[in-house]
């Protein structure tokens, strides 16, 4: 027998292991007190926490109804171009549809308006136009074969605003006008105009000769006894207007020859009239200006509002009107400068009335809070030390808040408040004269430095304190506009990348500042365009 093939000893024990059973010194079942084992060192992972799972979950939950939400202005700020494509889809669902124009701002017209203010380069917007002019006069055509002759004259006015070629326009007006005749009676009209204008009856009523005139030239426009009748009532309204200047009544013959004006803008009497007129409107201007010289601002306020009410666009006029609410918020600034609040109150109810918009309102009114707060900081009560130890508090704030620009905000904590307080309570005191002197070109560099930087908010600020230490400054005329243009060019600015409520505040900031600023009428029709929903 070989070696090989002899068998082992039966004795022989093998080792063997259960390997299941093996405790290690670093095994985290090892609750062995000798290896000093501790649970919280071996914590489980966080990504199989419960808790974790629950909060990441409810958070993109709230992150997707965020976007939901606010997906509409979040695209418009950060992708500008979504917002006018999604400006031109909505256009052009609303034309299809045939909804070309709608009050509420959802007509197919005010979308493609709002996509053009958006970015006036935009040749599909133009386009969009162009294709609602046309199914303008397309709804014209159908109005007018319907005999529906309200909604034709409605269409066919929307077709005119929005450009449409002459020609076609004169065509459908053509066909509605003998649409319309052929189913009037005429002589009647005309003879009812007639025994009207024979009666005095010319103008106020339905009934009275230039409207029925008006009603028989609309269906036949070369009717000659309705020209010749519209004529001569016009004529005799003329005359009256020429007595109510004669006799200092300025609205009064405003408002008539406005009336004539209304009826035919080619009447031979009409371009004398409107000198007359203008004449007028100036005498009136110079008189409200003497008035207001003279600080007689109830006067000057009549004046000036006679004039705009027959010349809406007469400048010298709204200018001297708003000359006439600074001055009466002036009044309110000084009253509450020396704590006669109820006359303050009543200067600017006047000015606020004038010009509720006014930059100079908006600086009474904070003067009056500022006015009142001081007040109440004093006490007459104090010792004369105590109201030096008041003084060096309100010197040393002033130093505080100009090294912080605080001009005129916060309340009673600006260098403004602190200052009037402190002129309160030492009007004659060398430090607060010296002060006083010191600031006025602090604030005016102030406003310079900032508006370069372009920061418009820190510059209206410097602004409104320039103009409440030295309201008669001849330089803030020209530094308000400087501003309200500023507001413009930034407002159209973001305009453009479809920020349309900053647009918003810009043009009510410039408008507040400046109302004649150059540039500001298109600012505001750019801004309400792009106002659609």
């Amino acid at each position: 027998m070989s070696i090989n093939e002899q068998t082992p000893p039966r004795d022989r024990i093998e080792p063997s292991t259960d390997w299941d059973k093996v405790r290690f010194r670093d095994d985290p079942r090892n609750n062995d007190d000798d290896y000093g084992y501790d649970e919280s060192r071996y914590p489980p992972p966080a990504w199989r926490s419960r808790r974790v799972w629950r909060w990441g979950l409810l958070i993109l939950i709230l992150l997707a109804a965020v976007l939901v939400v606010f997906r509409q202005p979040l695209a418009a700020v950060f992708w500008p171009d979504t917002r006018i494509q999604q400006l031109l889809d909505q256009g052009d669902a609303a034309l299809r549809i045939g909804q070309l124009s709608a009050s509420g701002g959802r007509g197919a017209r005010q979308y493609y308006e709002a996509a053009l203010a958006l970015d006036g380069d935009r040749s599909e917007a133009r386009a969009g136009l162009a294709k609602v002019a046309e199914a303008a006069l397309v709804q014209a055509r159908q109005y007018t074969e319907r005999k529906q002759y309200d909604r034709a004259h409605a269409a066919l006015a929307l077709a005119n605003e929005l450009q449409v070629p002459r020609a076609n326009a004169t065509q459908v007006a053509d066909t509605l006008r003998q649409h319309e005749a052929g189913g009037s009676d005429i002589e009647p009209l005309l003879k009812q105009a007639l025994a009207a204008q024979a009666a005095g009856r010319l103008d106020g009523a339905p009934d009275t000769a230039l409207p029925l005139f008006q009603r028989v030239l609309s269906l036949q426009p070369g009717r000659i006894e309705a020209l010749e009748g519209r004529e001569d009532a016009l004529s005799d309204l003329l005359k009256e207007a020429q007595a109510l200047l004669a006799q200092g009544k300025v609205a009064e013959a405003g408002a008539v020859i406005a009336r004539v004006r209304g009826y035919d803008p080619g009447h031979v009497d009409l371009p004398a009239a409107q000198a007359a007129l203008a004449r007028a409107g100036d005498n009136g201007v110079s008189r409200a200006d003497q008035d207001l010289r003279a600080r007689r601002l109830e006067a000057a306020r009549k004046g000036y509002e006679d004039v705009l009410s027959t010349s809406p666009d007469e400048a010298r006029a709204r200018q001297g009107l708003d000359r006439v609410a600074a001055a009466y918020a002036e009044q309110a600034r000084k009253q509450a400068g020396d704590f006669h609040f109820t006359e303050a109150e009543a200067a600017l109810a006047q000015a606020r009335e004038i010009a509720p918009q006014s930059a100079a309102v908006n600086e009474a009114e904070q003067a009056l809070v500022r006015a009142r707060a001081a007040e109440a900081r004093l006490d007459a009560r104090t010792s004369p030390r105590q109201r030096g130890q008041q003084l060096a508090d309100l010197l040393d704030g002033i130093a505080k808040a100009e090294a912080r620009n605080d001009w005129i905000t916060p309340p009673g904590e600006s260098v403004y408040d602190q200052l009037r307080a402190a002129q309160a309570l030492a009007p004659d005191d060398a430090r607060v004269k010296s002060v006083a002197a010191r600031l006025l070109p602090a604030v005016t560099r102030c406003y310079e430095d900032e508006l370069r930087g372009n920061r418009l908010r820190r510059a209206q600020a410097c602004l409104s304190a320039w103009q409440t230490l030295s309201p008669g400054a001849s330089a803030l005329p020209e530094a308000r506009r400087q501003m309200a243009q500023k507001w413009i060019a930034v407002g159209g600015e973001r305009l453009g990348a479809g920020d349309v409520a900053f647009a918003t505040q810009a043009l009510n900031e410039a408008r507040a500042l400046a109302p004649q600023a150059p540039g500001l009428h298109e600012f505001a029709e750019r801004v309400r365009m792009a106002r659609v929903p």
